[in-house]
């Protein structure tokens, strides 16, 4: 275990993104979160094949506080199915995990 859990997810805004990322940093949910460039997202939703631009964004926190950073998202999150996903970490740099702990501490 690499003491590290990356959570992914996308909003359809940079707005949002930015609005619940500085909030669950705040929180020491995530010690960080790294906003991406926007992207287009292409999927079926209530059976129409939809395009949308999207923002994802990835979060870094400890693997014991990345359920609670999950659940989070999606309480904060405005759209009806979000997706929130937990990325595996098999190997982290001692030094950043450590710092990830550290601001999760605060």
């Amino acid at each position: 275990m690499s003491g590290v859990a990356l959570v992914y997810t996308l909003f359809g805004s940079a707005e949002a993104a930015e609005r619940v990322a500085r909030q669950l940093v705040e929180e020491r949910l995530a010690a960080c979160a790294n906003i991406l460039a926007q992207g287009t997202s292409i999927y079926e939703w209530n059976g129409v094949l939809e395009m949308s631009a999207e923002v994802p964004v990835l979060f870094k926190t400890t693997p014991s506080r990345r359920d609670a950073l999950m659940a989070r998202i999606a309480e904060l999150h405005d759209y009806d199915v979000p997706a929130i996903l937990a990325l595996p970490v098999e190997m982290a740099d001692l030094s950043y995990a450590k710092w990830v702990a550290e601001q999760i501490a605060k």
